[in-house]
């Protein structure tokens, strides 16, 4: 109790926008096409390097279908809250389950790179290009959060009058069909089609969801243990 007072009272001064806080004439669609054109292009191009990635280090040899399971899961926590964002009403459900399949996602994707590392190399290079695959549902959350402020302090706050939570397939500015479509084209294409062949690939390799046993040298550079140490 004496918790949910302390959030009441912090989040008493936080705006619910557009009525205290007018908006620059514009800015809800700058931010909206910064994300459909800008945050999700990233990401998809992101999990298609990744992808590369894991096809370079022979993924079905190495780790298995158990990591590319892992990877389909990480898709899903992701890819489940955009599409609804895309075809429903954002709303306070929405945005928690935005942030929640992005935590979701950093932890699934923590355990993804615990399993690999001592079976196939994950390089600099792979490292880097799961920063962004990391960072995007957050920016993107975030992004949401931007556009739909009075439903993000009305769930910080409490206010059980103002919060809905049911989704709403019938949105007040919904998206042209156009973009929808466009949206699923790419999503399917860049971001699951590629990981429905790994995969295949891994099963028709190692038909088993058991973890592969690691590589005796590990294959990664920085769980090696220099020469000098080993004495």
């Amino acid at each position: 109790m004496k918790l949910s007072a302390r959030v009441r009272q912090l989040t008493e001064d936080l705006p619910l926008a557009p009525r205290v806080v007018p908006r620059p004439l514009g800015a809800e669609a700058a931010t909206r096409r910064l994300l459909i054109g800008g945050v999700i292009p990233l990401w998809l191009g992101a999990g298609m390097a990744d992808w590369h990635m894991h096809r370079r280090t022979h993924i079905e040899r190495t780790a298995g279908t158990r990591e590319s399971v892992t990877h389909l899961l990480m898709a899903a926590e992701t890819g489940v809250p955009v599409l609804v964002a895309l075809f429903c009403e954002v709303n306070a459900g929405v945005l928690l389950a935005s942030f929640g399949g992005a935590v979701l996602h950093n932890v699934t994707a923590l355990y993804d790179q615990i399993y690999a590392e001592p079976r196939r190399r994950v390089g600099p290079l792979e490292q880097h290009i799961h920063s962004y695959l990391e960072v995007c549902p957050l920016m993107t959350a975030g992004i949401l959060t931007a556009l739909h402020w009075d439903q993000a302090v009305a769930l910080i706050r409490g206010d059980r009058s103002r919060t809905r939570f049911a989704p709403r397939f019938q949105r007040r500015e919904p998206l042209p069909t156009s973009t929808r479509i466009e949206l699923l084209a790419a999503m399917t294409v860049m971001g699951f089609l590629p990981y429905l062949e790994e995969l295949r690939r891994c099963w028709r390799a190692t038909p088993t969801l058991r973890p592969l046993p690691e590589a005796v040298e590990p294959p990664t550079e920085t769980l090696r243990v220099p020469e000098h140490a080993r004495a």
